[in-house]
């Protein structure tokens, strides 16, 4: 036996990750604002592409010949599917920040349709920014140039709510100027309108405010001094303190309530930005058996319209004499072709995901979150035939409007709880919605515990623990009922976080949760 090195020669299949593979991956997972900057890149980059005008669609000619390609991109991204999984969690920890919180939902739709407003009804214009507002006061309030030197500093310290907290004996040191003085700047400053501008409590914000109606009674003053109790609905112990009697301390709190806690926050506004579906869903009925369905379609407004040049590459081919001019002319032309075929093979790829959605989704659309199943990408996988990792990609940053808002894709994905029923499972989103609507229909003085909602519940054929039932409250913002019974004394928001500090409690229980 012969022991020694020695050559073997074998074959096998591997799969080549080409840039322009993945280019069509990361295509798969861009929203349409990241596709439509990516298609102007590379409109600047490649003289062979062209925008389209709005009915030309986002492709160019179906035979449009991909040399050194693959024919299908859609085998492609099947067979690079081990490797997509494998860098699928790398993928998501580089552009998990993108998406951000994309849960919420609104009703609102875009886009000129029939029945449907126009995004731009919904925004309004800009209002100035607090700085320049700010700024413009100063001017109008102080001629010195050292009182005006003391102003700006005192501005620079202004948060988004309108409160300065800065120390004086800081602003003094950093001026130049005595304390006397910069608390008489400071003082000036309190008088720009809105009242509540540079105060540095809380109590102070509200009280510039009652003082400017004056209601700033030696009773007010008390219960300023005392927003802990009002946090904490300490009624007896504010009674004592305001030397009021029930009626009196319940329109003192009244009037608290039509307070702004936050005047700073009617400057530096930004705009709600209408979500631009990718997908359009409305009923339908079949012609023929009169059968309600859904018809489904994607939003051409939200689709990038790419167009090959071919009569220029025809052009440029017969102008190029060199041969390294030829190789880049033909490069140009395999670039602009194959990413034509991507968005076409894309937009195929997004539509036939979200069908299966729908149709796996029918009852919430029709009865609403109540009847929403649960569902994983496994079972959206196996029903289009594409890779999880595909999956995943297409429905993030995807949203559709439907009769009942628009979401994102990935809502209609739930993990499942148990039923009482065998074989029967529940979502979790809808086990969510259920609790707030038990939470939201509750008596104010007798709130509900977590293990009432957990008799309820599983009077409803819900079998969830009450561990379960604490952290979906928490998830969403519902305080305890010890909280939420305090809060109902008050006849205040019972909306608030579980915890916080007394005074951030206080500036919510009079106006609500910020947003």
């Amino acid at each position: 036996m012969r022991i020694g090195p020695s050559l073997l020669l074998a074959s096998r299949q591997t799969l080549a990750m080409t840039p322009q593979l993945q280019q069509a991956i990361k295509l798969l997972q861009f929203s349409h604002l990241e596709l439509a900057a990516f298609i102007q890149q590379e409109l600047e980059k490649n003289p062979l592409l062209s925008e389209g005008a709005s009915d030309d669609g986002p492709i160019a000619e179906p035979d449009a010949p991909i040399p050194d390609a693959p024919t299908d991109t859609a085998e492609a991204l099947a067979a690079a599917a081990p490797a997509l999984a494998e860098a699928d969690d790398r993928w998501t920890r580089e552009h998990a920040d993108r998406g951000g919180d994309a849960t919420a939902s609104t009703a609102s739709t875009v886009g000129q349709r029939e029945g449907v407003p126009d995004a731009l009804d919904f925004v309004a214009s800009r209002p100035r920014s607090l700085a320049v507002y700010v700024l413009e006061q100063i001017d109008l309030l102080f001629a010195s140039v050292d009182d005006r030197r003391i102003a700006l500093k005192l501005a620079e310290g202004l948060d988004e709510a309108g409160y300065c907290r800065l120390d004086v004996a800081g602003v003094a040191e950093a001026t130049g100027a005595s304390a006397e003085t910069v608390e008489m700047v400071w003082a000036r400053l309190r008088q720009i309108e809105p009242a509540g501008l540079f105060a540095r409590t809380l109590a102070e914000c509200l009280g510039a405010q009652l003082a400017e109606r004056d209601r700033l009674d030696p009773a007010m003053k008390a219960l300023l001094d005392n927003l802990d109790l009002v946090a904490a609905g300490e009624l007896g112990q504010l009674r004592r303190r305001c030397g009021v009697d029930d009626e009196d301390l319940r329109e003192m709190l009244a009037e608290l309530r039509t307070l702004d806690p936050r005047p700073g926050q009617a400057f530096d506004f930004e705009p709600i930005q209408p979500v631009a579906p990718d997908l359009h869903l409305s009923p339908a009925k079949d012609p023929d058996t009169g059968e309600e369905g859904w018809f489904i379609e994607l939003n051409t407004d939200a689709l990038p319209k790419v167009l090959v040049d071919r009569n220029y590459h025809a052009t440029l081919m017969k102008g190029a004499r060199a041969k390294n001019d030829r190789a880049f002319v033909a490069e140009r032309f395999q670039s602009a072709n194959w990413l034509v075929k991507t968005l076409e093979q894309r937009a195929t790829t997004i539509l036939k995901v979200a069908r299966e959605i729908v149709r796996q989704q029918d009852g919430f659309f029709r009865h609403g979150v109540s009847a929403l199943k649960p569902l994983v990408l496994r079972d959206i996988a196996i029903a289009t035939e594409l890779h999880e990792s595909t999956v995943s990609r297409v429905t993030s940053n995807k949203y559709i409007a439907t009769p009942r808002g628009i979401f994102e894709l990935k809502y209609f994905f739930t993990s499942s709880l148990p039923a009482r029923t065998p074989g029967v499972v529940v979502s979790s989103e809808s086990v969510r919605s259920r609790i707030r609507l038990l939470v939201g229909g509750e008596s104010s003085h007798q709130p509900l515990s977590d293990d009432r909602i957990v008799d309820l519940l599983k009077g409803e054929g819900v079998e969830i623990a009450r561990r379960t039932v604490a952290k979906y409250r928490e998830a969403m913002r519902i305080p305890s009922s010890a909280e939420r019974r305090r809060l109902g004394r008050l006849g205040m928001s019972r909306s608030l976080p579980a915890a916080m500090p007394s005074a951030a409690v206080a500036s919510q229980a009079l106006t609500g949760p910020a947003d």
